[in-house]
């Protein structure tokens, strides 16, 4: 499944090219939930292996457009995750401070601590998709962002960073019905936005801008996944897998013990 979402580094991207409902062999919603279950507590093993060895950080960067599910993949991957060692940042409109300084300032300030695993949602790739889109910045702004945030995600990198970003794709037909039943559902009518449906009218523009970056970024210090999202529970299986293995591969260790632990004597 890894391989099979990956963006190779030098990859062009189509994304009509990529199935939305692609389910990679997984056979049932139910076979995908018993999976995802067991992978919850392997990721709580290994935070809590990451947490104690104090040497990895771990970045994961979630990019969709509007109901693709960026905080459903948090909610149900990151389930039985202890909060004390994972952080979560949303990037919305700049304010007049962090527009007073370069584009990646704000999100310098973000990056994960040692020992954490830090999620974006929504990032700075912002500042190559809506900048772009709505022509908030010229091209000669935006264009040199993509080697500007190469160049920002390798220095993380060397300095014990692991980066893992996700695209959630939907097909504009799934965002539809996401949309309506948002609208038509009183429990979560609190998450329709005006500004999606907005932005629908800007859907082949996002698609360019999206293929862009995801071109154009996938490195071999910071790749991009692109997570077949029109079904949940099958974007949700893709997360956890690439996470759980990414930091399998990392192959951490408890540190070892204080020496004489073995002699002492806990008091009454």
């Amino acid at each position: 499944m890894r391989e099979h979402c990956l963006v190779n580094p030098g990859q062009t991207v189509r994304l009509a090219d990529w199935d939305a409902n692609d389910t990679c062999g997984v056979a049932s919603k139910a076979e995908a939930e018993k999976e995802l279950k067991r992978l919850n507590k392997e990721l709580a093993r290994l935070q809590e292996l990451l947490y104690a060895e104090d040497k990895h950080r771990l970045l994961i960067v979630l990019q969709a457009m509007g109901t693709g599910g960026k905080d459903g993949v948090i909610k149900q991957v990151m389930r039985g995750v202890n909060p004390q060692g994972c952080l979560v940042h949303n990037f919305k409109v700049p304010t007049p401070e962090e527009l007073a300084h370069d584009f990646l300032w704000r999100i310098n300030q973000r990056v994960p601590p040692r020992r954490y695993i830090t999620i974006f949602n929504r990032s700075h790739y912002e500042d190559v998709l809506v900048v772009r889109v709505h022509n908030l910045v010229p091209e000669s702004v935006w264009r040199p962002r993509y080697e500007q945030m190469n160049q920002f995600e390798k220095l993380l990198g060397e300095t014990e960073t692991t980066i893992l970003k996700f695209y959630l794709h939907i097909t504009k037909d799934e965002q539809k019905r996401r949309l309506e039943a948002r609208r038509d559902t009183p429990h979560k009518q609190w998450k329709f936005s005006l500004g999606d449906v907005k932005e629908r009218a800007y859907w082949d523009d996002y698609m360019r801008a999206y293929e862009e970056a995801l071109t154009q970024c996938s490195t071999p210090w910071a790749p991009w996944y692109i997570i077949p999202a029109n079904k949940k529970w099958f974007r949700d299986l893709s997360v956890a897998r690439i996470i759980v293995e990414t930091l399998e591969r990392l192959d951490m260790r408890y540190p070892e013990p204080e020496p004489g632990i073995e002699q002492a004597v806990v008091p009454d």
